[in-house]
């Protein structure tokens, strides 16, 4: 297998989807609380003393009841009585009893999603399907339910793909230390048989569900050589799979982690690398696309990308998120085009409840909201590429965001809420005597010529906050790049 070939390269499949979800599911969503103050980027860049244990995350809820002095570890006290995290999986497996995978398809595609990524196991090591691997240490820590494969089966009977997340370089049966900084994340990733572990796993993933994403976290802990056979592996099952940028696989000196002058200064280069609000994992040898988290790029960017990120502050479900933690429908919206005209795609996360198996109305309100916007707005997203440029400013200054396909492009324009004192558009290009200008649903739309652009007639009726118009046969405005937002 010619791993070069691939490298920074994405089948079309991917590159035309623009919206994935992603599902974390577990034991975490029985306690389902993580604080909500700060985000994770901000954590990290404000310097606290152990920024992990203050994790907006509710996934990471085991690890932050390590820290006696943290709110989940508070929460944890009054509301669980201190019972070991092992006590979650009875309740967890009492709530899937409940669980109707149709259900949860039926809303992601619905919402417009062309592929779905389920966490297989995370940082804990919970297994959701049948794994015939054997856990050295914890035997049974897994669903006897295949999670993975009935879910698996009701995406693609929705004709979306069906991809894969696994916690490579986490894994807290293997080793529990509290992760409270970077350095600790650094020197918290198994070694010893979670090596062959971690890897049988994944080739058992492969085999039994050929998934079209193979997503990692954190880090892989075998050699870049296995890691390459495991990569070949992969793609001869699913010649049109696809793998993320989460695989840095361990160097040489790792070992000086456990010294405190290098832990500090670990920690403070991580500070600074947050300050910038950004959360982009560093690139390893072979990757396909580039994966920021809560995080955007603010440029066309080259190599191919995907946001991953929650509808509230985490992906886990959490109990204590309140409305001003989600993401607004203009935020989200603006964000899926937003994305999709810098050459990304959004994975939003859904975070379903422990208990009893069911996505929480605020996240299905969301997908409701992205429903509305799929059927008008399919054209100007699936499909597309970036323009020359990603962005512009309206001669009457709204804000618009550009992408394109063939001949056509199509421009997304922020417009106030009372759309109907709009009434035109004048855009940035210069119209010719093929030009034809559409609405998203295909509909004429009447335009003039102007020196400054061509100016657009508005339906009466608008109401939308973002409102997509496709122009074909015309140009850019000369000096149009100007007007950069």
């Amino acid at each position: 297998m010619d791993l070069k070939a691939l490298r920074s390269r994405v089948p079309a499949w991917w590159a035309d989807a623009k919206l994935g979800i992603f599902i974390h599911w577990g034991l975490f969503a029985v306690p389902a609380f993580a604080p909500t103050d700060y985000d994770i980027t901000r954590l990290q860049a404000n310097g606290e003393r152990h920024p992990f244990a203050f994790s907006p995350y509710a996934e990471w809820y085991q690890n932050s009841i390590r820290f006696p002095e943290s709110p989940a570890s508070a929460f944890h006290r009054e509301h669980e009585h201190g019972r070991p995290y092992e006590a979650f999986v009875e309740p967890f497996l009492a709530g899937l009893e409940q669980w109707d995978p149709d259900e949860w398809a039926d809303r992601f595609a619905a919402a417009g999603a062309r592929y779905v990524v389920l966490v297989s196991k995370h940082h804990d090591g919970y297994c959701l399907w049948p794994t015939e691997v054997p856990h050295p240490t914890r035997s049974g820590w897994n669903t006897e339910r295949d999670v993975v494969g009935e879910l698996a089966d009701a995406v693609r009977r929705r004709g979306m793909r069906f991809g894969l997340y696994y916690s490579g370089g986490l894994d807290w049966t293997f080793e529990s230390h509290p992760i409270g900084t970077f350095a600790d994340l650094l020197a918290a990733m198994p070694t010893g048989a979670y090596l062959d572990y971690a890897e049988a796993q994944v080739r058992e993933l492969i085999d039994r569900y050929r998934p079209s994403v193979l997503w990692n976290d954190i880090s892989w802990p075998t050699t870049q050589r296995r890691l390459n056979d495991l990569f070949g592996h992969y793609f001869e099952q699913v010649p049109d799979g696809v793998v993320n940028d989460r695989w840095l696989t361990p160097v040489k000196g790792m070992g000086v982690l456990k010294t405190a002058p290098v832990r500090r200064v670990v920690d403070l280069a991580a500070a600074r690398a947050m300050r910038g609000g950004e959360l982009v994992p560093p690139k390893p040898r072979f990757f396909q696309y580039r994966t920021p988290e809560f995080a955007s790029f603010s440029h066309i960017e080259r190599t191919p990308w995907e946001c991953v990120r929650g509808m509230d502050k985490g992906f886990g479900y959490n109990r204590t998120s309140t409305e001003a933690d989600y993401l607004t429908r203009d935020e989200l919206l603006r964000s899926i085009v937003d994305i999709a005209s810098k050459g990304g795609n959004l994975l939003l996360n859904v975070g379903p409840r422990g208990v009893d198996a069911r996505i929480p109305e605020e996240q299905l309100t969301r997908m409701g909201w992205m429903a509305e916007r799929a059927v008008a707005n399919d054209r100007g997203l699936v499909g597309t590429r970036p323009w020359i440029r990603a962005e512009d400013r309206s001669v009457e200054g709204h804000e618009v965001r550009y992408t394109a396909w063939r001949d056509t492009v199509w421009a997304h324009c922020w417009l106030p809420e009372r759309t109907s004192a709009v009434g035109t558009l004048t855009l940035p290009f210069t119209a010719t005597p093929t030009t034809v200008v559409v609405a998203a649903e295909e509909a004429p739309l009447s335009f003039v010529a102007q020196p400054d652009g061509i100016t657009i007639d508005l339906p009466a009726d608008l109401d939308t906050a973002v409102f997509t118009v496709g122009i074909t046969g015309a140009a850019a405005a000369p000096g149009a790049t100007g007007r950069s937002s």
